[in-house]
């Protein structure tokens, strides 16, 4: 996938609605999500996706002890599961808690939560991107995951959408019955679990004034490969919206909960904009590597000049 193409959307589908209706394009609702999950039909939700507050004190959540946390999670985990269809999948963005400089990976903590309920983890993804905080006292954390779940055997996946270009397109067998053919898939090739994506930062084309906002290109290759057009694709901890402009764009429904309404007004705002084709993104492409420069900088093992953004890693 090398860029996002807008949908046409007919007038009924542009508007956004407060409320859940099996006939909504859109579902953008404010308060909690148990609550608009408790108005939806049992089987509903094809995908679920969601990068639920990592309990770290952001403004938008109280921190709690991680028993408090997990049982809160559990909560709405138990809910997902009454909405999701068998052939269904939901996935669980986090990182890492930290408490006096200990990291506490949250995707360990939430994955009997899955487990007992006879989910079934598919992969688990690793999202490396290259800028963040900096650490003093440890490696500088630079990667989350996501949990991919099934809720059964029988499950719906793509690969073909979200292939990515083959590292040595050309490449040809040179032995045996296939000799002189392509040894590539000449749609791309497998993702595999490690995405280099960036991270929606101060310059990122997406960047509203939430402080945790994934991109959409994240997103957009989990509605691609486990779900299909028209079907529901679910948040319950909506953020910024990111899920809701990966799922429209590319014509599934949607249906989210936000409780802060300063958010809810922001997801409101680039859900109405996805609908009428004023959406900006990131296209889900290579990280850019930039070309040497003339702003050089002498590296301090080899004494060879570097480019400053080689030597930054940029």
């Amino acid at each position: 996938m090398n860029g996002y193409a807008t949908p046409l959307f007919s007038r009924a589908d542009l508007v956004v609605s407060q409320h859940y209706d099996p006939s909504n394009r859109a579902t953008i609702y404010l308060g909690d999500c148990l609550d608009l999950m408790s108005d939806m039909p049992e089987q509903s939700v094809q995908l679920a996706i969601t990068s639920p507050p990592y309990n770290i004190g952001k403004a938008y959540e109280d921190v709690m002890d991680l028993e408090a946390y997990r049982d809160q999670q559990d909560q709405v985990i138990a809910a997902c599961d009454r909405i999701l269809r068998p052939t269904g999948s939901i996935c669980w963005q986090v990182g890492n808690y930290v408490d006096g400089g200990e990291i506490v990976p949250l995707d360990i903590i939430l994955y009997e939560s899955f487990k007992r309920r006879g989910y079934k983890l598919r992969n688990r993804i690793i999202w490396h991107f290259g800028h963040g905080l900096h650490c003093k006292n440890r490696f500088s954390g630079r990667y989350e995951t996501i949990l991919w779940f099934t809720k059964s055997d029988d499950y719906y996946f793509d690969l073909d959408p979200v292939r990515v270009p083959q590292k040595y397109p050309g490449k040809r067998h040179f032995k045996g019955e296939k000799r002189g053919q392509l040894s590539g898939n000449p749609l791309g090739k497998n993702p595999s679990d490690v995405w280099d994506i960036p991270n929606v930062k101060a310059n990122h084309i997406e960047k509203t004034d939430h402080p945790c906002q994934f991109p959409v290109s994240l997103v957009q290759r989990l509605v691609l490969s486990m779900s299909q057009p028209d079907d529901l694709v679910f948040d319950p901890f909506l953020g910024a919206g990111t899920t809701a402009v990966a799922a429209l764009l590319n014509r599934r429904r949607i249906a989210g909960a936000e409780l802060m309404e300063a958010y809810h007004k922001i997801a409101m705002d680039r859900v109405k904009k996805t609908l009428s084709g004023e959406i900006k993104v990131r296209a889900d492409k290579p990280v850019y590597k930039p070309e040497p420069t003339s702003k050089l900088a002498r590296n301090q093992w080899t004494g060879e000049e570097l480019s400053a953004q080689q030597e930054l890693g940029l």
